[in-house]
C-alpha cells in the first residue's frame, strides 16, 4: 500500500515546497528549474563543439559549465544547495545567465573571433599607456 502512496506524497510535497515567487521584479519562479538548467548547459556544450578546441572562449565556458553541472548532479535535486554552491543568486537568475551564455555561443560562432583579423590594426593600436 505505501509503495503506491510514496510517488503521490512526493508530488504533493514538491507542489507544496515549490517557490511561489522569486521576490525579484520581472523574474517569475520556475516550476522545475534544475532540469531546465541542465538542458540549457547541455545545449551550450553541444554548440561549443562548433568552435575550435584551441579557442580560449570555448575552453573557459566548457570548464565553467562542467563545474556547474557537477554541482547540479551532486545536489541531487536540492535547489537551495545548488544556489548556495554556485553563489550566483537565485536559481532563476542562474538559468537566465545560462540562457544568455547559450545565445552568446551562437553569436560567437557567427562572429568567429578566433580567426585572424580581416585588416591589420594601425600601428600602436594595442599599446596602452607607454611611458
Amino acid at each position: 500500500m505505501f509503495r503506491y502512496a510514496r510517488p503521490a506524497f512526493r508530488s504533493l510535497t514538491r507542489q507544496i515546497s515549490t517557490k511561489q515567487s522569486t521576490g525579484l521584479f520581472g523574474i517569475a519562479a520556475h516550476p522545475d528549474p534544475l532540469p531546465a538548467l541542465q538542458q540549457t548547459y547541455k545545449q551550450t556544450l553541444n554548440m561549443l563543439g562548433s568552435i575550435p578546441s584551441n579557442s580560449v572562449y570555448r575552453q573557459s565556458v566548457e570548464a565553467s559549465i562542467a563545474h556547474k553541472l557537477g554541482v547540479i548532479e551532486s545536489a541531487k535535486g536540492d535547489v537551495v544547495a545548488v544556489e548556495n554552491q554556485l553563489d550566483e543568486g537565485q536559481i532563476e537568475q542562474v538559468l537566465m545567465a545560462a540562457e544568455d551564455e547559450l545565445n552568446l555561443v551562437g553569436k560567437m560562432i557567427e562572429w568567429k573571433p578566433w580567426e585572424p583579423l580581416a585588416e591589420k590594426p594601425p600601428v600602436g593600436q594595442w599599446e596602452y599607456f607607454k611611458e
